[in-house]
């Protein structure tokens, strides 16, 4: 296992919890923490709705303008686009469905999988995305999938957002999980599926301090966390 990247990745669908989870093994780990759903979300923000119909050259010419670094650690992880941090503005679900479109562009993925690569190269780290452990990562040391029915990640995504003050239908919420859940698993490139080495987790009865403790039951039976940081 000495090839091994010291990575661990979180795959899995929309709503399933890979963020909360992602930040909390970091913590637990002592490593980094890499949103890369952030990193497709900042850059369908900045692109705009239609971006996908875009020229393949104007979308690496557009693309080229904005440069993502990773500081911190555990919860403390930010991720910082042209020097400005990353923030809620990209966590809306109008957002969301932008950047499931554009994940469909190989161009972008190309573009964004070297970088989500080079800064995995830079020191050990916790990358969550959708083919973190088949695509950028697949020499990662330890790969986990999240799952859950679309009905629960709707029902976890309504109570996120009552609990910011906002207000959401549980019906329309699942129906753009679906939809969401369709452009993942149908694209062309890099689908959502699990690495044939990844540990698929089923969340839709754990909390997160259940799922948490069998991602680090399993990384202690394999080395422990002293095999990211060798």
């Amino acid at each position: 296992m000495s090839a091994r990247l010291p990575v661990v990745t979180l795959d899995g669908p929309a709503g399933v919890g890979k963020t909360t989870l992602a930040r909390r093994m970091a913590e637990s780990l002592g490593l980094a923490y890499l949103d890369t759903g952030a990193m497709f979300r900042c850059m369908a923000l900045k692109l705009g709705p239609g971006a996908e119909k875009l020229p393949e050259d104007e979308l690496r010419s557009r693309c080229g303008q904005w440069t993502f670094t990773l500081s911190g650690m555990g919860q403390q992880s930010t991720l910082f686009c042209n020097g400005v941090a990353v923030r809620g503005e990209v966590r809306t679900e109008q957002v969301g469905m932008l950047a499931a479109r554009i994940a469909t562009v190989p161009v972008v993925r190309d573009i964004l999988r070297q970088t989500q690569r080079a800064i995995g190269e830079m020191s050990p780290l916790v990358a969550e995305g959708r083919d973190m452990g088949t695509v950028v990562f697949p020499d990662a040391r330890f790969k986990f999938f999240l799952d859950a029915a679309p009905e629960v990640r709707a029902m976890r995504r309504l109570r996120d957002l009552e609990e910011r003050g906002e207000t959401a239908e549980l019906t329309s919420l699942t129906e753009q999980i679906r939809q969401r859940d369709a452009l993942d698993r149908n694209r062309a490139v890099a689908p959502l599926r699990p690495a044939a080495d990844a540990l698929i987790v089923d969340t839709s009865l754990l909390d997160i301090e259940g799922v948490l403790g069998v991602m680090l039951h399993h990384i202690n039976v394999h080395g422990g966390s002293q095999s990211l940081h060798a």
